[in-house]
């Protein structure tokens, strides 16, 4: 596993100590590396398809969800049930929570001042997907919130831990839910979705859609980010992007982080291959293009500092993470997580140092 080190970053007196840990799924590891100069410090080895992570700054502890034994939503040789918990500071497992009979645990939200962790799990042939509960202090599932779609997949929650809204890749809507009543209470059109974030001031969702089916068809509606309105949970506009997006993550200083995934012509088969991907930055009040910048193939993960001023992009086809400041949108270096030369890069948490 290689890491490419750059020197001359700004604000890097104030990230020593922190860390960013980054998801191999092909690995399958959790790796960490040193968020001032990029060095890998150690990886650990986790259980098989690992997803997303979640950072828990009161327990500081790492959440890492695993969705299927193999392969990828749509081809997989079955789901897991499992959620892993890290100690980042040690970098070992603690424990593995299994959810079952939940399956295909996925997103990953976090209420810090409730202490409750949200993980979205797939629906069955009898009742729809949800999201399960789980007290973060025990580790314990605390129940279910059913979601009206049988995938959902990415989830997120406003800043004051009072609703949850899931993207769902063949429904078409996101769906919102009442955390504190555990209810589904809204349905917002749009056309089969994938990321989506809450601004930090809570006034909007940005929701990317439609839903990548690849099928090539070339049918259906362009490729946007959906701006949500949530004092109405109502879609009030469009962001406008060239490509399929699938990460979108909202700054705590007002960015919205887009990932776009571009495919180039390949003659030889008559079918496309990725090509760079591309980083698009907006203003999450006005709804501005801010910048872009290239990035690796399938941008597929967003997060950014606590300070907003770089976003982390993990592409998992070329299996690296972009490092790009998000001022001058220049990319500062380039983290190479492959594992065995399989692509993987996914999950992401950055990770403050201890106080």
């Amino acid at each position: 596993m290689r890491t490419s080190v750059r020197t001359g970053r700004a604000g890097r007196a104030e990230r020593e100590g922190d860390v960013l840990a980054v998801v191999s799924q092909s690995g399958p590891t959790v790796a960490f590396y040193d968020a001032a100069d990029d060095r890998l410090l150690d990886t650990i080895e986790i259980l098989a398809e690992p997803h997303e992570l979640c950072f828990d700054p009161v327990h500081r502890l790492l959440w890492c969800s695993s969705a299927y034994r193999s392969g990828y939503y749509h081809a997989n040789s079955g789901p897991r049930t499992e959620v892993t918990v890290i100690d980042p500071d040690a970098r070992k497992v603690v424990d593995v929570v299994d959810l079952a009979p939940e399956h295909g645990p996925h997103g990953l939200a976090l209420d810090t001042r409730r202490g409750l962790l949200y993980v979205s799990v797939e629906g069955t042939a009898d009742r729809s997907g949800g999201v399960v509960v789980v007290d973060t202090a025990t580790r314990r599932s605390l129940g279910r919130i059913d979601t009206g779609a049988p995938g959902p997949h990415w989830f997120v929650i406003s800043p004051d831990g009072s609703t949850g809204y899931a993207s769902n890749k063949e429904a078409p809507f996101v769906s919102v839910v009442d955390l504190d009543e555990g209810t589904l209470t809204e349905k917002i059109e749009v056309p089969g979705s994938e990321g989506l974030d809450v601004s930090a001031d809570g006034s909007r969702v940005f929701v990317a859609a439609p839903y990548a089916s690849f099928s090539g068809s070339g049918d259906g509606p362009s490729p946007g980010i959906r701006v949500i309105d949530t004092s109405t949970a109502a879609v009030t506009g469009v962001l406008p992007v060239d490509n399929v997006v699938f990460p979108v993550h909202a700054t705590a200083t007002g960015k919205v982080l887009v990932g776009e995934l571009r495919m180039v012509p390949d003659g030889a088969t008559g079918l496309g291959r990725h090509g760079p991907g591309r980083l698009t930055v907006f203003s999450a009040a006005t709804g501005d293009k801010l910048g872009e910048a290239e990035v690796g193939q399938f941008p597929l993960t967003i997060t950014s500092s606590p300070d907003g001023a770089l976003g982390y992009v993990a592409c998992v086809t070329s299996s690296t993470v972009d490092i790009i400041d998000l001022e001058s949108m220049t990319r500062l270096g380039s983290l190479d997580v492959a594992r065995k030369g399989e692509p993987g890069a996914h999950g992401l948490a950055y990770i403050p140092k201890a106080d």
